[in-house]
């Protein structure tokens, strides 16, 4: 902050601002040429987003998938098919079938008569519920505690008994449940939740104390589940649960295993029921079932023992083309069409592959018009007005200008940044050279896009856009759909034997590095593009600029504080002498 022209009564920082206007009239040429570098820099970076996507579509035009699509109809609902692009065009008749179907397997009742049972509420509340539900003997281990607690956590849920106690070295410690903790009891006791097994001590156990061993009656249960794959290999799940679990739980749990089944509880019944998810017969030459269990808690508690009937698991049998044949699933693919068998049929259904003519159309249709959208987009950059007199604006000028202004006058600032540019017009010029050349080695009827439909208007303003004749290229399709597929995807060993497809990929990779090279990408540092080494340059000369204008403008202050300084020392002296003549 400077406070002067108290002597002169001259605002000098007004002076010294306009002063320093004039010298930085050069920053701001600077500052301009740094904007148009950045805006130019982007316009590229937005045209190499335009040629990627088109070259990524370019790639998808050079695979067989884009021109073989097939279409399949079924004379049946039946049987469904799904044709790869690989597939031949064929008819397939299949009759007589029976669907394979899912093995499964239900548990006789396994709950007392006329119980009530809640899948949502924990099987060790509901015991009493279970025929044959069974209680095991646990001993809990003698332990010397590491450090002070007031909990301990024993195996399953415990059933309480009024002789539960626990020794900790020499003191008896009895045993409750929250309903049944005497009144005015004295001294240690630990509260036992049945449900989970936890005993909460009501003073803590010091660290050292010795829990000696002790014997209580609890329940946790495990049980395994044995299927097969596909290829008769079996796979096993073992599953593990206390007390506080809900059938619903175990269900569940056993529904999202790998091991492929569906489990649910049939609260109607009483009983539990588990599906192969996948329909067919899996399992080896030397097992009784498909879907196997073990387990006391699964045999006797939930009655779902191997000598309960096991229903489906059978195979799909059916004929195809006369000749009777099975599948172990109602899904089989045969020279490349995926069959799928909806339900038995006593009748025929005849399946029929042929090439989609619509979808290779629409293919063909869609590409070309992304190439016009292209070249549409890239020539308006080409012709765009170049507006000289309109340059970047600088901080001041933004101030006086409102939002509206702003966008108006860098839209005109903007304009021409591409305009007549070397890499965009050489990539379009060899764009355009691939559209007329004809492919050589094509074994087809067409060599030439024109032989298609697919031609270069004849107004010279659509500046190489294609037009479509949409009968000829679908008749071209129809008649030699492989020679159609050659004239986009021939892979030939020179550029006149490559496909449409190929050639434009080439083009488009070889303009978009060569933009890459001038104006880099986000991913490059500044020094590794040109353009980027232009705006390093820049900044150093907007650097050293800014270290010139704080010299130049110290040097004003300067002159202007030795003038104050001088005007200081002459009123000085002026008033010295006023005083003199005044007092003689």
């Amino acid at each position: 902050m400077r406070l002067t022209g108290f002597q002169s009564g001259l605002d000098i920082n007004q002076m010294v601002s306009d002063l320093m206007k004039a010298q930085r009239m050069p920053m701001n040429k600077l500052s301009q040429q740094k904007q148009l570098l950045e805006w130019k820099r982007d316009a590229y970076r937005e045209t190499n987003r335009l040629l990627n996507d088109f070259r990524n579509l370019s790639f998808d035009m050079t695979l067989q998938r884009s021109y073989s699509q097939k279409q399949v109809t079924s004379s049946n609902s039946a049987v469904s098919a799904l044709a790869s692009s690989s597939a031949a065009n064929a008819n397939y008749t299949i009759s007589d079938v029976k669907a394979a179907t899912a093995a499964y397997r239900s548990s006789t009742n396994l709950l007392e008569e006329d119980s009530s049972f809640d899948p949502n509420k924990s099987l060790w509340e509901q015991r009493d519920k279970f025929q044959n539900f069974a209680l095991t003997q646990q001993t809990q281990d003698a332990i010397v505690l590491k450090g002070e607690t007031n909990s301990m956590q024993l195996k399953g849920s415990v059933e309480w008994n009024e002789e539960m106690n626990i020794w900790v070295g020499a003191d008896k410690i009895p045993v409750y449940t929250k309903s049944n903790i005497p009144e005015n009891i004295n001294g240690n006791f630990a509260t036992l939740d049945e449900k989970t097994g936890k005993l909460t001590f009501n003073e803590p156990l010091a660290a050292g104390s010795e829990v000696q061993a002790f014997e209580y009656d609890s329940f946790s249960f495990d049980f395994s589940i044995t299927t097969f794959n596909q290829q008769g290999a079996k796979v096993e799940q073992e599953f593990k649960f206390d007390g506080s679990a809900t059938m619903n739980e175990v269900m569940n749990r056993i529904s999202s295993s790998n091991v492929g089944v569906t489990a649910f509880f049939d609260e109607v019944k009483g009983t539990i029921m588990m599906t192969r998810k996948d329909a067919g017969t899996f399992r080896s030459a030397d097992a009784s079932h498909e879907i196997q269990v073990t387990g006391a808690f699964m045999t006797n508690v939930m009655k779902l023992d191997n000598k309960n009937i096991e229903q489906g698991g059978t195979a799909a049998t059916f004929k195809i083309n006369g000749v009777a044949t099975e599948r172990n699933s109602n899904s089989f693919t045969l020279n490349g069409v995926t069959f799928t068998l909806n339900g038995d049929m006593e009748g025929e259904s005849v399946i029929s592959i042929k090439n989609d003519t619509d979808k290779t159309f629409q293919a063909i249709k869609d590409y070309i018009t992304k190439y016009n959208e292209l070249i549409g987009k890239i020539n308006g950059k080409l012709g765009e007005p170049l507006h000289r007199d309109y340059k970047p604006l600088s901080n001041e000028e933004r101030e006086s200008l409102s939002e509206k202004q702003i966008e108006q006058w860098e839209e005109k600032a903007m304009s021409g940044l591409l305009r007549n540019d070397s890499i965009l017009s050489s990539g379009l010029g060899q764009m355009r050279m691939s559209f007329y050349e004809p492919i050589s080695g094509i074994s087809g009827a067409f060599n030439q896009l024109s032989q298609i439909g697919i031609s270069t208007g004849a107004n010279y303003l659509d500046k190489g856009k294609l037009i479509i004749d949409e009968d000829k290229l679908r008749e071209a399709i129809e008649k030699d759909s492989s020679s159609v597929m050659e004239l986009f995807t021939a892979n030939g060993a020179d550029r006149s034997s490559q496909g449409l497809a190929r050639k434009l990929r080439e083009n488009v990779t070889a303009t978009i590095q060569s933009i890459e090279a001038r104006a880099g990408t986000p991913t490059r540092t500044a020094q590794q593009f040109t353009m980027g080494r232009e705006l390093l340059n820049v900044d150093q000369r907007i650097s050293a600029f800014e270290r010139r204008m704080q010299t130049v403008e110290a040097r004003y202050w300067k002159q202007f504080t030795a003038m104050e300084k001088a005007i200081g020392q002459s009123n000085q002296q002026s008033m010295q002498l006023m005083s003199q003549f005044f007092n003689g």
